[in-house]
């Protein structure tokens, strides 16, 4: 419609009022009305500005009230702009969309994987290689070893608004993070505390990292847990660090045998030093009383 006066649709009404009185005309059995047969323009121009009025006050109706799972959080913009944010139950808003409304799932602990993937029966895809995640789990150690590093980011959404207004393709920013910072974790150690010792540590450390660098893009991301799931050395030189691992168990154990010897053998061996002298200091004493006595 181009003109503001309303002639359009006018000539709109016209057509339809003319198109229902001929259909009126042609069925014998609806009844006369105005004594022609059908109905006059007027009420028919009525009847559909009731019609309209009454899907109008519908359409506002169901459009004023919107419901909150328990597990989400709902963002209401008006107008483009932030306005509040509602927890779980039934709100209302300004209908005809004034104000619309985005649903987070921010109760719900979301899990990213790195350097695999779990498969999923009900996906499209449901198979996958080791050699497709190379490039996320391969990382270069403190002393220029290579590891094979797979863990999982649990996070949840901290600020609903924060998360929808504050960065784009939010999911790829905490990867792209994550994977900066455990390369900068496990590369600030030796590739023998990555594979034993260190990995409850090289979880906390990157958890705290990763959610400081998280704060400062200031996306509403809470990281609750990073868990390594498997520390290995690369498929090629596996062998070789399997050597290795077989021979420190095996001192480690040449250790134990000979730390338990030293003390079963030294401890008895002092007994017997201890016993020897008290005996001589008796008979030395025995001796001079003797001496005496004679």
């Amino acid at each position: 419609m181009t003109n503001d006066d309303g002639s359009d649709l006018k000539k709109l009404f016209d057509k339809w009022t003319t198109n229902a009185a001929a259909k009126q005309g042609s069925h014998p059995g609806m009844r006369s009305v105005g004594g022609n047969g059908s109905i006059p323009p007027e009420l028919a121009k009525k009847s559909l500005w009731l019609v309209l009025v009454a899907i109008l006050v519908l359409w506002g109706v169901f459009s004023s009230f919107y419901t909150v799972d328990i597990s989400e959080e709902a963002v209401v913009t008006r107008l483009g702009a932030y306005v509040r944010t509602t927890s779980a139950g039934m709100h209302f808003k300004l209908p005809f969309g004034v104000e619309r409304v985005s649903h987070v799932q921010s109760k719900t602990i979301i899990q990213e994987e790195f350097g695999f993937r779990t498969v999923d029966p009900t996906a499209v895809r449901t198979t996958y290689t080791k050699d497709e995640f190379r490039g996320e789990s391969l990382m270069l150690t403190g002393d220029l070893n290579v590891a094979d590093v797979e863990w999982i980011l649990q996070f949840r959404i901290a600020d609903p608004w924060k998360f929808l207004f504050h960065a784009r393709d939010v999911r790829r920013n905490v990867r792209d993070v994550s994977l900066s910072i455990m390369r900068r974790v496990v590369g600030d150690r030796t590739v023998g505390d990555v594979l034993t010792t260190g990995r409850v540590e090289i979880a906390d450390q990157a958890k705290q990292l990763t959610q400081e660098v998280l704060d400062q893009y200031d996306m509403g991301i809470k990281v609750e847990k990073i868990i390594l799931q498997g520390v290995n050395p690369p498929e090629k030189v596996k062998p070789a660090f399997n050597e290795v691992n077989a021979a420190k168990q095996e001192q480690e154990q040449m250790i134990n045998v000979a730390e338990r010897e030293y003390n079963r053998v030294i401890p008895e061996a002092r007994g017997k030093a201890e016993k020897f002298i008290a005996d001589a200091e008796a008979y030395a004493i025995a001796i001079e009383n003797r001496a005496k006595g004679d």
